[in-house]
């Protein structure tokens, strides 16, 4: 098996990993939130959290608070055990990279 088989393709953008660190230790967190967590603009958040939607990664929850519309995101199990297979390949990486030393 290849040193870098589970590195996850959709996790290469730093916006991308970002939410899902942030979605690994939060049950939920708004759009809001993570705007300005990640200091990104609408636009770009809502880019990539369309990829990750599209991916299974995270799930969509709307509601109105009030009167206001409020979108939470959680990550679901698909998404959860890409990101650990994810870290677990970097973690890795970075281990037999120090064997070599």
């Amino acid at each position: 098996m290849s040193i870098i088989e589970n590195i996850n393709k959709l996790f290469d953008h730093r916006i991308r990993l970002g939410i899902m660190s942030v979605l690994m230790v939060n049950e939920k967190v708004s759009f809001n939130q993570l705007k300005e967590l990640l200091e990104v603009t609408d636009g770009n958040l809502a880019s990539h959290i369309k990829a990750l939607e599209k991916a299974e990664y995270l799930e969509v929850q709307k509601s109105f608070v009030d009167r206001k519309p409020n979108t939470k995101y959680k990550a679901t199990k698909v998404g959860k055990l890409a990101f650990k297979k994810h870290i677990d390949a970097l973690e890795s990486i970075i281990k037999s990279r120090n064997e070599l030393n």
